[in-house]
């Protein structure tokens, strides 16, 4: 196949989706080796729910509407949290995007930042992939709120999942995916130091965590904070 040939054939837009997903990722890398590592810092690993990696930001979602991605953002970076976060290309890997965080927290601890000043915040497909980076890391000082993404048979599912660190599950008494996650505490052998549930009653289903709202986002940021007390 000639170059013209090629070009004409849609090879253009093709070349236009990879460089365009290659600069997303040296943003999001460059991102996280800008940040200064003072003393107080406390960084924020967001990932976001599965809508996202298919739609585009302003997208409405049929029932739950826009997903607040940046007012999400914005609020934890408002209270002072720094925070490492990208928009997921469509239909990721849950466990090798589940390394990709794990390198680049290991990067941050070896810049000297303390692992209990690293949280790793995830709703639904984004709160799975956090438990994923939660096993892999295996480190009783990292923090976790798992928000949204869990069930009774993510047991039997997902038994490779190991809750390692100090945890926060925050689930909506609506949603399907909103159950206690106590008996994935039980199944893990890793030090759990912290352990705490919130259970929500705002009746809007599994779309309670596409905005900010502050029955979750308040909890969250106090947990990232190291205020293990929330209520």
């Amino acid at each position: 196949m000639n170059f013209k040939t090629a070009f004409s054939r849609g090879t253009l837009p093709i070349i236009r989706k990879m460089y365009l997903k290659l600069l997303i990722a040296v943003l999001f890398c460059s991102t996280l080796f800008a940040f200064t590592t003072e003393n107080d810092d406390r960084f924020v690993f967001f990932l976001h729910n599965k809508f996202l990696e298919t739609h585009e930001l302003n997208e409405l979602h049929p029932k739950y509407g826009r997903t607040e991605y940046r007012e999400v953002i914005s609020e934890f970076e408002k209270s002072g949290l720094k925070v490492i976060s990208e928009k997921r290309n469509k239909n990721v890997n849950t466990r090798e995007y589940a390394v990709r965080v794990v390198n680049q927290i290991d990067s941050l601890i070896k810049k000297g930042v303390k692992p209990e000043k690293i949280t790793v915040i995830g709703t639904s497909k984004g709160g799975y992939i956090a438990q994923i980076v939660s096993t892999l890391t295996n480190n009783p000082d990292l923090n976790f709120i798992f928000i949204a993404c869990f069930r009774d048979n993510d047991i039997k599912d997902f038994p490779q999942i190991n809750y390692c660190g100090n945890i926060l599950t925050i689930y909506e008494k609506s949603d399907p995916f909103g159950v206690s996650a106590i008996e994935r505490k039980k199944t893990s052998s890793c030090e759990i130091k912290n352990f705490k549930e919130i259970e929500l009653n705002t009746g809007m289903g599994h779309g309670f965590f596409f905005r900010p709202l502050k029955e979750w986002i308040k909890p969250a940021i106090e947990w990232a904070n190291g205020n293990y007390d929330v209520k």
